[in-house]
């Protein structure tokens, strides 16, 4: 099919048919990004990839098995290929949240079972033959959206799907209980105030239509993994962002999936029937049903058709009074947003622990803390962690809601996890 060109990049459709994509670059917002859009260029087949020699990934698991002491494993999707995977074992809300409840965390239940451990991809994913793979030292997929990443996590077969915001908060929890709260590549390739701690650049691409300053999958040290050990979860801080399933902001309303039931690759479409609002009292009731919490604008928002930052941030509620845009609603309005510290949220209702154990709303403990960007109107979903831009210590709290799910940039990518069912 010849070699890419300018501004072309390789991508799947949802049927799995392999393209090239032409990403052209849009007007730029306030904060200098610029919005890239996309569009299919040419099919591009792949030959399909040689087989797996299951024993050479049995004795390749045995070896990692014992040098990890059963915290890495390699699990094989369909095609037989395998991935590096973290096995995070299950524990409750209690022993990690102060005044979190008495119950396993929503991690470990899904379709009403109660499981014994998850697994977490090691390093942030790349995408072959379809599908996503957690693989160590590569540039990690990126300029992708989030249903792509949902689909190359669902073709691996049964159990696997994109890392869940239930998934999520369990390790942050975790990480923040056992003080190793990790740091990443949060100023172009090295941690932000550390420069010698720094992973190894993935070379810049002549083809891409914007600068990056992505790093290789887990080159970082042992600060940069979610227990500081050789064997913890890499890049959740930093590098890119992770695209999160099962939460977004509709209107301001927070809504999500219950439990850990986006393990399940369901339906998490705009008109989906499955997502929940979360009201005063913590239950999961349909959106739109009395007193639910918002992410209501501190300040009124603007009319103008242009993408424009609106002070004051957002407040928690169960009132919407502030938009950040005002003006003629469509399907693709993109234009006022809002930021504030997640830990400077103020609220205005009680807040009640389930959001708290989401990290959808911050603890007193100062670490819980992040940038949260949002736009409170129309859908917005979920990426987490932070980038190579953040130019700060690195948030592993951070809630950015500003984009809608066709939204790509070279700092967002993802990662999978599986669970057995």
């Amino acid at each position: 099919m010849g070699a890419l060109e300018k501004g072309e990049q390789y991508g799947y459709l949802p049927d799995g048919t392999r393209v090239v994509y032409q990403i052209e670059i849009g007007e730029s917002d306030d904060l200098g990004f610029q919005r890239l859009h996309r569009s299919v260029k040419r099919v591009c087949p792949e030959e399909p990839p040689a087989p797996a020699d299951p024993k050479a990934v049995e004795a390749a698991r045995f070896a990692l098995e014992a040098a990890s002491g059963g915290r890495n494993t390699l699990i094989c999707d369909d095609l037989g290929r395998p991935s590096v995977m973290v096995r995070i074992p299950r524990f409750n809300w209690s022993d990690v949240v102060e005044g979190g409840e008495d119950k396993p965390c929503s991690a470990f239940v899904v379709g009403g079972r109660v499981l014994d451990c998850i697994y977490i991809s090691k390093y942030l994913n790349v995408i072959e033959y379809g599908r996503a793979y957690s693989l160590p030292g590569r540039d990690p997929a990126h300029t992708i959206t989030i249903d792509d990443a949902r689909q190359a996590c669902a073709r691996k077969g049964r159990g696997w799907h994109l890392l869940t915001n239930a998934e999520w908060a369990a390790i942050a929890h975790w990480s923040m209980k056992n003080d190793t709260v990790p740091r990443g590549n949060t100023h172009w390739g090295v941690a932000f105030g550390r420069p010698h701690e720094c992973g190894v650049f993935s070379p810049e691409n002549e083809l891409s239509v914007t600068k990056a300053g992505r790093t290789y999958t887990g080159t970082g040290p042992d600060a940069w993994n979610h227990d500081h050990s050789p064997f913890g979860i890499s890049d959740l801080v930093g590098n890119v962002f992770d695209w999160v399933s099962g939460v977004r902001v509709v209107n301001g309303e927070i809504q999500v999936i219950p439990d850990n039931d986006s393990a399940l690759n369901v339906d998490e479409s705009l008109d989906s029937d499955l997502w929940r609002a979360i009201n005063t009292k913590g239950e999961l009731v349909p959106p739109g049903s009395p007193d639910t919490y918002k992410f209501d604008g501190v300040m009124p928002g603007v009319d103008t058709k242009k993408v424009v930052m609106v002070p004051g941030g957002v407040r928690l509620s169960t009132r919407l009074d502030n938009l950040q845009y005002t003006g003629e609603m469509t399907p693709g309005a993109d234009y006022g947003y809002t930021f504030n510290m997640v830990g400077d949220t103020p609220a205005d209702v009680p807040v009640h622990i389930l959001l708290q154990e989401l990290g959808l709303y911050p603890l007193k403990d100062p670490r819980s803390s992040g940038i949260l960007f949002i736009k409170n109107y129309g859908e917005r979903v979920l990426a987490r962690g932070g980038s190579y831009w953040d130019n700060s210590p690195g948030w592993l709290w951070d809630l950015y809601l500003r984009e809608t799910r066709d939204f790509i940039f070279p700092d967002i990518g993802f990662r999978a996890a599986y669970v057995a069912l």
